[in-house]
């Protein structure tokens, strides 16, 4: 699936650009995600993501993941997009909420991090609608959670491998370079 929803409704595809994320205290009140909400429902698998910190002129890269280090299932929504062709283009949006402790001086919002047991219940939109399923849209416990910061290589995409998650110390941060969120 392509990162950034595209509305079935969309003219043109370059909207999913704007729509990497979608807020979970306003999913009812607008048209490109309201109508996903009952029916098209989805688990993003990730085992981290970035986030940066600021430090005066400058934005620290980190790595944010499960102190188990196990792979975990952000709350998403999906849709699919027609090609003027006829293909299909299916695409999602992460959910997020307000930030939890070890979050909030980093950034004002996180993903919606599910609980395992919590999974089925967000999947299966026909037994849970969303007037219940809302309930599960909050920040993850920050006990459970770790950070620390990593090598700016993470802002440029030809980079995927393990390099990209090491901790780094403050002396190999550059400093007064200016980073830009992916």
């Amino acid at each position: 699936m392509h990162w950034g929803l595209i509305p079935s409704w969309a003219a043109d595809p370059s909207i999913g650009n704007r729509m990497i994320n979608a807020r979970a205290e306003t999913l009812t009140e607008l048209h490109s995600f309201k109508p996903l909400i009952d029916r098209r429902r989805c688990i993003i698998p990730a085992d981290g993501f970035y986030e940066w910190r600021k430090e005066g002129r400058r934005k620290v890269p980190m790595w944010v993941y499960l102190k188990t280090k196990e792979p975990f299932g952000l709350a998403g929504l999906w849709d699919v997009w027609r090609k003027p062709d006829g293909n299909r283009v299916e695409s999602f949006t992460i959910i997020t909420t307000e930030p939890n402790e070890l979050l909030r001086p980093i950034h004002n919002r996180m993903p919606v991090i599910l609980q395992p047991e919590d999974e089925e219940q967000w999947l299966d939109a026909s037994r849970t609608p969303f007037v219940r399923a809302k309930s599960l849209l909050k920040p993850y416990p920050e006990d459970l959670m770790d950070a620390h910061d990593v090598s700016t290589i993470v802002n440029s995409a030809k980079y995927d491998g393990p390099e990209c998650i090491r901790p780094v110390s403050d002396d190999e941060i550059p400093s007064g370079r200016q980073l830009s969120l992916l």
